[in-house]
C-alpha cells in the first residue's frame, strides 16, 4: 500500500461535518448553569473549543452510522469521549507532567490561567463527560447499552488504559524501553480511549454481537497506537504550525519513543503494519466500514 493515501473528495467533506457538528454539541454542553465560577467555565471552555482534531469523536460518528445510528443518537458519547481527551491534554500539560506552553496552537490552560484552575478544569471536564453519558437524550438506546458504554469509558481511562499508561510514562522518564515496553505505554496511554470511541459508537448504535464488537476492538486497539507512532514521528519531524506545538519535547525531556527506541524508518514500518492491520480486522463488517478504513489511513499519512 502507499505510504501517503489523499482522503477521497466524499470522505474529508464527511469528516469535516463530524468535526463540525461535534464543536456544536460541545458549545451546548459546556453551557454550564453552575459551573462553580465563571473562570472555571471560562477555562473548559478555552481548553475544550475551537480547536483540535477531534479524532475520537468523529470515530464515535463513522462507527455508529456505519451500523445506522442517526447522529443525535451518537452525539453523548462523541461529546463524552472528546470532554476526556481535553481533560486528558489539560492535566498532561501541568508542570509536574510534561510542562508544555502550547497546545493547539495557543497558551496551554496553566499557562493562560493557573495551575490550579488547570487542575480543576480536567477534573470538572472528566465529571461533565460522565454525566453526558449518563443523562443526555439517546433516543433507542436501552439502559444496558448505556451502562456498557460508561463502563468502557471508565476502563479506557483507568489504570488498566490512559491514567496507567501515563503513570508508565512518568516512571519511563530517562530510561531506555524496549519496543514491546513503548507500545504497551502507547496502547495504554493513547490507544485505549481510540479503542473505547469506536466501541461506544457502535453500542450507541445498538451492536450487540460478540463477533462485531470484537471485530471493531481490535480494529481500535491497532488504529490507536498507529496513531500514537505516527505522533512520535511527528514530535521529531512534523511542523510545528501544522501542529499547534513545539517538536522536539519528548527528546527535551528524555521520554522513550517508538523512534527512539526503533528508529524512524522502523516506525513508519510499524505504522503502516498496525494501520493495515486494523483495516483487516474489519473485514468481517463488509461494506459497512469503508469509512473507517478511509480513517485508518487518514492516522497514518496526517501531518498534524
Amino acid at each position: 500500500m502507499n505510504d501517503v493515501r489523499p482522503p477521497a473528495a466524499d470522505f474529508a467533506v464527511r469528516v469535516a461535518a463530524c468535526q463540525a457538528r461535534i464543536e456544536r454539541v460541545l458549545d451546548e454542553v459546556l453551557r454550564l448553569p453552575d459551573p462553580g465560577t465563571e473562570r472555571l467555565r471560562d477555562a473548559m471552555r478555552y481548553s475544550t473549543l475551537g480547536a483540535g482534531k477531534r479524532l475520537r469523536p468523529i470515530l464515535v460518528y463513522l462507527t455508529g452510522e456505519s451500523f445506522g445510528a442517526p447522529l443525535e443518537r451518537l452525539d453523548p458519547p462523541a461529546a463524552a469521549v472528546e470532554l476526556i481527551h481535553v481533560y486528558s491534554l489539560v492535566h498532561d500539560d501541568l508542570p509536574a507532567m510534561d510542562d508544555d506552553d502550547l497546545r493547539r496552537g495557543r497558551p496551554t490552560c496553566h499557562r493562560a490561567y493557573d495551575e490550579g484552575t488547570a487542575v480543576l478544569v480536567g477534573d470538572a471536564l472528566q465529571a461533565l463527560a460522565f454525566s453526558v453519558l449518563a443523562h443526555e437524550p439517546m433516543a433507542g438506546t436501552p439502559p444496558e447499552a448505556r451502562l456498557e458504554m460508561m463502563r468502557v469509558l471508565a476502563r479506557a481511562i483507568g489504570t488498566g488504559g490512559m491514567a496507567g499508561g501515563q503513570a508508565v510514562d512518568l516512571e519511563a522518564v530517562g530510561k531506555t524501553l524496549t519496543v514491546a515496553a513503548v507500545e504497551n505505554m502507547h496502547r495504554r496511554k493513547t490507544g485505549a480511549l481510540i479503542q473505547g470511541s469506536v466501541l461506544l459508537g457502535a453500542l450507541a448504535a445498538g451492536v450487540s454481537g460478540a463477533g462485531e464488537l470484537a471485530a471493531l476492538a481490535h480494529f481500535g486497539a491497532e488504529i490507536g497506537l498507529a496513531f500514537q507512532i505516527q505522533d512520535d514521528i511527528l514530535d521529531v519531524e512534523g511542523d510545528p504550525a501544522l501542529l499547534g506545538k513545539s517538536t522536539g519535547a519528548d527528546a527535551a525531556h528524555a521520554k522513550p519513543t517508538y523512534p527512539s527506541t526503533a528508529g524512524l524508518e522502523a516506525s513508519r514500518a510499524r505504522a503502516r503494519e498496525l494501520r493495515d492491520a486494523a483495516i483487516a480486522a474489519l473485514k468481517p463488517l463488509g461494506a459497512r466500514a469503508g469509512a473507517l478504513a478511509e480513517l485508518a489511513h487518514f492516522v497514518v499519512s496526517r501531518a498534524s
